[in-house]
């Protein structure tokens, strides 16, 4: 099999999507907030408009054509984390890095102390040392990730996407 095409993760395109869609929804996808929050299916909208590529692998892959028919990836907190940083074909990849190596379009992860992580806010700026998030299910644009009270903040940097 030829290797796969590598293309560059169009972050501004991430970030236009999220000031769009933060405090809406887009109607091409289900609106997951009553079944256990819409945070991660965004952050996956959010990617999906800076990669333009899903990855179609049954289970494990990171796709979306309807409410139920997706992969748990594109919903999931940790499922999304698995994937991101551990893609090999086609889609985006990732890995993770401490909050101030983020940049925009990135992925924040909110976690307890447990090591459970809950939530998956879009990294959409920077105000001095501050980061600034969107999000969904409590909607947000441009909040600051100092206001939530997570015990662990996992950075996902996004590092491009293959085709």
């Amino acid at each position: 099999m030829p290797p796969l095409n590598v293309l560059p993760y169009d972050r501004e395109a991430a970030v236009a999507y999220a000031r769009r869609w933060a405090f809406g929804r887009n109607p091409a996808y289900f609106n997951f907030e009553t079944l256990g929050g819409d945070c991660t299916n965004f952050a996956s909208q959010c990617i999906f408009a800076g990669a333009g590529v899903m990855n179609f692998t049954p289970v494990y892959g990171w796709f979306y054509r309807s409410a139920d028919d997706r992969t748990a990836s594109w919903t999931g907190v940790e499922y999304l984390y698995r994937f991101l940083v551990g893609n090999t074909g086609a889609g985006p990849y990732a890995e993770v890095v401490p909050p101030d190596r983020l940049q925009r379009g990135d992925i924040v992860q909110l976690g307890r102390e447990t090591g459970d992580f809950y939530h998956s806010p879009v990294v959409v700026g920077f105000s001095g040392n501050n980061i600034l998030v969107a999000a969904h299910t409590y909607d947000a644009y441009g909040k600051t990730l100092a206001s939530y009270r997570a015990a662990v903040v996992r950075g996902i940097h996004i590092l491009g996407v293959r085709k």
